[in-house]
């Protein structure tokens, strides 16, 4: 597929754009990718409608981009350990991925990302919302942007996926692994996007704990505002599902947040996460 057919049309003014006129179940050339990456960078998150992948196909579009990083806490697909699933039952009531956040900004080098496929979804309901990190950033009064260039955040995995984490029976049966939760990671509260270069907001309320060098209770009032700040509903699109949609993130320009508002309803979707690089 040429990059000249593909086209790029953005969802809100802020984050998102889906891709059209591409066939990700093949090969791409190498221009392709090149454009479907200065996409990511631009909008953050890129969607792709009716896409029909095998797990295999889902692996190799996802490695197009980058190696992959095998998911610790989730079940791997069977027979396909790149792939994580995650998968809500009818009766079940909770949800993965459930409140805004960033993957792996608990590790010492972020992802860069993950390619979310979708197998099976609910006629109505189970939408992801999209916060850009950019439009985050750039809102900020010149004061505050002051303030944030000069701290850094720890963030860990610890209190999510370790065995302190308060998830209910429920999700323990669907998250295991909690001996591998020993991630700890210190980043710049302000970082600059490797592949945009554009500035972006990277503090985010799923795994972020509190400014370096300050307590957590010094921490919270600022943090508080600035999770507030990164959702407004200017900065955010929703993306509704279908089976063979597929969403490929930036977890250095958005966060993210599963709706859920199906219950009594089956949704199961095919996750790759991607390594990523040292943040400036």
């Amino acid at each position: 597929m040429d990059a000249q057919q593909m086209r790029v049309m953005p969802l809100s003014g802020a984050v998102g754009a889906e891709i059209d006129g591409i066939d990700i179940s093949r090969p791409l050339p190498t221009p392709t990718v090149a454009a479907l990456r200065e996409a990511l960078g631009t909008h953050g998150v890129i969607f792709f409608r009716d896409q029909r992948l095998t797990e295999a196909q889902h692996i190799a579009f996802a490695e197009q981009f980058a190696t992959i990083n095998i998911n610790r806490f989730f079940k791997p697909v069977d027979g396909f350990p790149k792939i994580a699933e995650v998968r809500k039952e009818p009766e079940q009531t909770k949800n993965i991925g459930g409140a805004w956040h960033t993957d792996h900004s608990y590790d010492q080098v972020p992802a860069l990302g993950s390619v979310l496929y979708a197998r099976e979804v609910p006629d109505t309901g189970g939408d992801t919302m999209f916060a850009g990190m950019y439009a985050a950033y750039d809102a900020l009064s010149d004061g505050l942007k002051h303030t944030l260039h000069g701290l850094r955040a720890v963030h860990s995995s610890r209190h999510v996926f370790g065995a302190q984490a308060r998830r209910g029976d429920e999700m323990n049966a669907r998250l295991g692994n909690a001996a591998a939760a020993t991630q700890d990671a210190i980043h710049q509260v302000i970082i600059t996007h490797p592949i945009s270069g554009r500035r972006a907001l990277y503090v985010n309320p799923g795994f972020t704990l509190h400014f370096e060098g300050w307590t957590v209770d010094e921490s919270r009032p600022l943090l508080d505002y600035l999770y507030r700040h990164a959702v407004r509903p200017e900065f955010t699109c929703r993306f509704r599902w279908h089976a063979g949609s597929l969403a490929f993130w930036d977890n250095r320009a958005t966060q993210h947040l599963a709706l859920n508002d199906y219950h009594g309803h089956r949704r199961l979707m095919h996750r790759i996460t991607l390594e990523g690089v040292a943040l400036a």
